[in-house]
């Protein structure tokens, strides 16, 4: 779950943060070697081997009691091996540089993945079941709990392969995809950047960028560029190998484009994919390219150097947020609107369900991870006391906050897709935003602030679709044969131009940048979301904004619907329809109205 990076300058004293929460993981496992976790992984491993022995071959001949009964058992076993992945996934986060954890992590990797193939027959087989035969199953309430769970699983019927090939691809995923990622992020970790005679990881050198000293920024943007430059050979291995490896996959499943996998994934048709995308892209001049040149204005030039794009304003107050008091900040802004969701976001910081420091080895920016409803979500941060970083706490809050409300769903529909899981943290953002917003009463200080909100909702619109169009370009173009790292830089270099216009300029080192975005290697096209979370909580803020009545119940029946429901059922409490090609409009109307209030000050 992105966030702009929020990363530590060496000359940050640690003592101006406060005290820094760190996590507890011991709710999920006491340790590596635990007693517990040894005992999870064998007791699934044994119970799969039995689970497939009863049921394999006869799904289709079940009642629909009998078949709702195999799903809860099926639900029981995917929880406790998303218990020890997140367990594997979060003690790695921690220190990506440490040989035994990474080695850790890959073992539990692949006994996860060995037996989670034990149990790839299931879903295979509730697919084939005949749509009226399944129907007539439905009437049972123990396999109606699941109905949504069916839905989205059965959406990937005329996608599915084989058994045997979708087994292949199961079991090689561990020496194939998720190698590839492994390789990238450890290599990303690795990375060191020479600024002021300091070795900085790339989070604490991304930082840089937006500090008050101009001569640091462009230290930093050209050490960045450096160091990503000399590895670019190795990142566009990965890249290319990645690409290839999903053309072939959506070859082989009939995706009719690279892009449509994802949609399917997020339950998000193509169309309303295209619309939003369309709409960003069309908007690029009244918004990115408008607020840049007026930024240059501010700054006294014609054009901005890429360095100088996330620069603070001259009169931008950079005085250091201790942690507790981002804490207050960020919990009353939800009181204000939800006691009950202050009270839920209470719990990660009473019971160290945070972890904020930075330190060497731990994974970049910020994310909250749901792990499994049994348990409770984590947050990850890397807080150095900006107000970006008091908005990047209220995003993943939001993120927490939603996971912890969907939970009573259970492991199969608690996880909501993408697009509507940025929802919650979108609009966290925006409660802190207008809370800090409505209490500053010095004009200069408003607008600071108010051009610093339109930088980060550009980053997550016009950025975020920027990546999509550069992802689009890459995969198209790997479908004819290997990219080499200076096509890809030059693919690259062509969508920051487009986006970002003529007011701000590049030099050629930035040419490398894309080496370091984490989601082209994760989870491709996944930056969408961003985009289509933040134009839907524009529209949804506005419908609160308009004192609409029991507008809190019903954004917390929303979140409280985890995977159960899709985006139409979830906004049409609220009158609005993403399928409505004027709906983007709506979200991005609210940007655009933030630029016109900055012209109007000057």
């Amino acid at each position: 779950m992105m966030s702009q990076p929020a990363e530590r300058d060496a000359a940050t004293p640690e003592r101006a943060l406060g005290p820094l929460p760190e996590w507890n993981l011991a709710d999920l496992y006491p340790g590596r070697d635990s007693a517990e976790l040894k005992r999870d992984l064998d007791e699934s491993e044994a119970e799969a081997g039995r689970f497939r022995e009863r049921y394999e071959g006869k799904l289709a001949g079940l009642s629909g009691a009998a078949l709702g009964a195999a799903v809860a058992v099926y639900e029981r076993l995917q929880e406790t091996l998303g218990r020890v992945m997140s367990y594997a996934s979060l003690v790695y986060a921690g220190n990506m540089e440490d040989a035994e954890i990474g080695r850790f992590f890959q073992n539990m990797q692949e006994k996860v993945n060995a037996i989670a193939t034990t149990l790839l027959f299931f879903t295979l087989e509730l697919n084939r079941i005949e749509e009226e035969a399944l129907g007539a199953k439905l009437e049972a309430p123990e396999l109606k709990r699941y109905a949504p769970w069916l839905r989205d699983t059965r959406a990937f019927r005329p996608h599915q392969l084989a058994d045997d090939l979708e087994k292949l691809l199961h079991e090689k995923y561990v020496a194939g995809r998720a190698a590839w990622t492994r390789l990238f992020d450890e290599t990303s970790a690795a990375l060191r950047f020479s600024v002021d005679g300091k070795e900085l990881t790339s989070a604490e050198a991304l930082h840089l960028l937006s500090e008050p000293d101009a001569g640091k920024r462009k230290r930093a943007a050209k050490a960045l560029g450096e160091v990503f430059g000399k590895n670019a050979r190795l990142f566009a291995l990965i890249t290319n190998t990645l690409a290839k490896d999903k053309e072939i996959e959506d070859r082989w499943r009939k995706f009719e484009r690279p892009i449509s996998s994802r949609n399917l994934a997020n339950f998000v048709e193509d169309e309303v994919v295209d619309a939003l995308i369309s709409a960003v892209r069309a908007s690029f001049p009244r918004l990115s390219h408008r607020y840049y040149r007026l930024k240059a204005s501010w700054f006294g030039v014609a054009a901005l150097p890429y360095w100088d794009r996330n620069a603070p304003l001259p009169e931008q107050d950079d005085r250091i947020i201790p942690f507790p008091e981002a804490e207050r900040t960020v919990l009353a802004a939800y009181a204000a609107f939800s006691p009950e969701l202050a009270a839920i976001g209470r719990r990660f910081f009473e019971r160290r369900w945070i972890d904020a420091p930075v330190r060497p080895g731990k994974a970049p920016g910020a994310f909250a991870h749901p792990t499994v409803p049994s348990a409770h979500p984590y947050i990850l941060l890397n807080y150095l006391g900006k107000t970006r970083d008091v908005m990047t706490l209220a995003h993943e809050l939001g993120h927490g906050v939603h996971q912890v409300l969907a939970g009573p769903q259970g492991q199969l529909m608690a996880d909501t897709p993408l697009t509507l899981a940025e929802t919650a943290s979108v609009f966290g953002e925006m409660l802190t935003f207008r809370a800090l917003l409505a209490a500053e009463t010095d004009p200069r200080r408003r607008k600071t602030m108010l051009a610093s909100k339109v930088e980060d909702m550009l980053n997550t619109v016009v950025r975020q679709i920027a990546f999509v169009e550069f992802e689009r370009r890459v995969h198209d173009e790997r479908r004819q044969g290997e990219l080499t790292p200076d096509r890809i830089g030059e693919i690259w270099m062509s969508v920051q131009g487009e986006s970002l216009g003529p007011a701000i300029t590049f030099e050629d080192e930035y040419r490398h940048y894309w080496t370091y975005i984490p989601h082209f290697i994760h989870t491709p096209f996944y930056v969408y979301a961003y985009a289509f979370g933040d134009c839907l909580v524009n529209s949804l803020y506005a419908v609160y904004q308009g004192a609409a009545p029991g507008f809190a119940e019903k954004y917390l029946d929303m979140l409280r619907a985890g995977g159960s429901k899709r985006h139409k059922e979830l906004l049409a409490p609220f009158g609005l329809d993403a399928s409505d090609p004027s709906f983007w409009q709506k979200g991005l109307s609210v940007i655009a109205g933030f630029i016109d209030e900055l012209e109007a000050m000057g």
